[in-house]
């Protein structure tokens, strides 16, 4: 399974189609869960482990992969599932090793299925009252299965929560900067949270989204009642959404002559020089990996920034 990994420049190729790929498991039941495979560095069985004094319970330890002492996280006590993990444990388990928001952890999971190919039109919102709705960000069908995709940004932050606040010398910097309203796009309740503290501190108003094609409904409909750049100033966009990704929102958004110019930074937990040429292959105005406060409040206040408008 680990090999995978390896054709990761074949994977690209989907990329700006609105398309991705998932990598499916499960958690000690039937219920298949995913998470997609460019968060996925390999897929180990599970290694010896070395407890870490005064660490949380849902991590199970600390290993050393490839030279690094990565964390493992017990992915299903980390969603409440308690049981479901602990009857599962011994021979057969496997670790997911991923790398998104600049960190490497691995989730332990009791069995990893295979990967599959979906587009993200079929992939939707999650229902309310799965019990696990609050760390899912969206669901899909395969082989007529539920399958239910983890927020695992929000995961993370339970074992490393991140700082929302900006700097007192960023916020003075905005003090002097008018900007119309920030456009925010992510199906993370954890990132959206974490971008609008961001944007608070920076005093900038602002509206949420929880796909692209949400967010391309709304600049769509402000350009029918007038300029939409009277209205909207940039949009933060996520890569990875259901019904409509980040790359494909900047597309829609570049051949639409009343909303070419709008500037647009894509905020992603992926990084790596891949999505910097996409950047450039899309027409996004910049990329930036989560997630540090500061780093984006620069970024915002690059791309809103405008040497004609009076300070005021």
């Amino acid at each position: 399974m680990s090999q995978f990994i390896d054709d990761v420049n074949q994977r690209t190729q989907m990329v700006g189609q609105n398309r991705m790929e998932l990598l499916l498991f499960h958690l000690g039941g039937s219920q298949a869960f995913g998470i997609n495979v460019f968060k996925v560095r390999e897929v180990i069985p599970s290694p010896p482990l070395r407890q870490l004094p005064g660490s949380m319970s849902l991590v199970r330890g600390v290993a050393t992969l490839r030279g690094r002492t990565v964390p493992i996280i017990d992915l299903a006590r980390a969603m409440g599932l308690r049981g479901a993990a602990a009857a599962d444990t011994g021979a057969g388990q496997k670790v997911v090793v991923t790398e998104f928001n600049r960190a490497i952890q691995g989730f332990l999971v009791s069995a990893v299925d295979r990967i599959v190919n979906v587009n993200w039109q079929d992939v939707k919102s999650p229902p309310r009252g799965t019990g696990t709705d609050s760390f899912l960000v969206a669901v899909t069908e395969i082989d007529n299965k539920l399958v239910e995709i983890i927020d695992v940004e929000r995961v993370l932050s339970i074992v490393n929560p991140l700082p929302t606040e900006v700097s007192a010398s960023l916020r003075e910097d905005a003090a002097s900067q008018q900007a119309r309203k920030i456009v925010i796009v992510d199906d993370s309740v954890v990132a959206r949270k974490q971008i609008e503290g961001a944007i608070q501190g920076l005093g900038f108003d602002y509206q949420t989204f929880k796909d692209g094609l949400e967010a391309l409904e709304f600049l769509e409909q402000t350009a029918a009642e007038g300029p939409v750049r009277d209205v909207v100033e940039l949009i933060i966009s996520d890569i990875e959404m259901p019904r409509m990704d980040g790359y494909t929102l900047t597309t829609r958004i570049r051949d639409n002559p009343e909303l070419q110019d709008l500037k647009i930074l894509l905020h992603s937990s992926l990084s790596g020089e891949f999505n910097t040429d996409m950047v450039r292959r899309v027409g996004a105005d910049a990329f930036l990996s989560k997630f540090d406060p500061d780093e984006l409040a620069v970024a915002v206040l690059d791309q809103t920034r405008h040497p004609d408008r009076p300070p005021g």
